[in-house]
């Protein structure tokens, strides 16, 4: 099992990450955002875990044959039965989606295994049987040919960069149909008390917004009265 806890794993799960991407700006963090992902199936649910990380690097022709997936210490078969259950299996494939870095008879094992969810800045093949599946998971584009073509897997549970983001093992990943946020896993617990908090603020002020209210004073609330009201919305609606 994953170190995250419940009630900080229940926190996220209420959360935008583009709610968390702002708290991460303003304590100078500007690249946690993975770049140029998307959710397989955009009515799947917020994904939450605990970083566990798959390296590739460019394929050579003489090492990336078919047989390799023979051998159980292959790290990509590796990677999918120590992944743990909670956790997120965060794939670098160096951006690079014309092969893929995994299909669905292997995420469907990641899913049967309890693991929260699946990210590659690479492609996934079998992507419309993937979004079937029912675990989150977020790619660049589908991709047909093996990852064998390109890709040559070297490395679990090491840093890696995935889509421009740094990601080190155990960091906090969330996803959602925006995309994939990393947050570094010294930070999770501070970062989801302070988003928990923003986010109730955000809805108590879309709703103002939707009865017509200016932004002006509201968001940001730089106006006494936009702090008694929302102390009052949180009052009558137990926020």
């Amino acid at each position: 099992m994953t170190k995250l806890s419940n009630a900080t794993r229940n926190k996220f799960k209420t959360i935008s990450t583009a709610t968390v991407a702002t708290a991460l700006f303003k304590r100078g963090l500007r690249v946690q955002c993975i770049q140029g992902v998307r959710p397989l199936n955009p009515e799947q649910p917020t994904m939450v875990g605990e970083a566990f990380t798959l390296r590739y690097i460019p394929a050579r022709e003489d090492l990336n044959k078919l047989d390799v997936f023979r051998d159980p210490a292959h790290p990509q078969r590796k990677a999918v039965e120590e992944c743990p259950p909670g956790a997120v299996l965060v794939m670098d494939s160096r951006k690079d989606a014309r092969a893929a870095s995994a299909g669905a008879i292997l995420v469907s094992r990641l899913h049967q295994r309890g693991v929260a969810g699946v990210v590659t800045d690479g492609g996934f093949r079998d992507s419309g049987e993937i979004a079937r599946l029912g675990i989150p998971a977020f790619h660049r584009r589908p991709s047909a040919p093996t990852n064998l073509t390109l890709h040559h897997a070297i490395e679990i549970n090491g840093p890696i960069a995935c889509g421009d983001a740094p990601v080190f093992p155990g960091d906090l990943i969330l996803g959602d149909a925006d995309g994939v946020v990393v947050i570094p896993a010294h930070l999770a617990d501070e970062i989801a008390d302070e988003t928990f908090e923003m986010t109730a603020f955000e809805d108590f002020v879309a709703e103002e917004v939707a009865k017509g209210r200016s932004i002006v004073g509201l968001y940001p609330a730089t106006q006494e009265q936009t702090l008694t009201d929302f102390a009052a919305w949180r009052k009558k609606n137990g926020r």
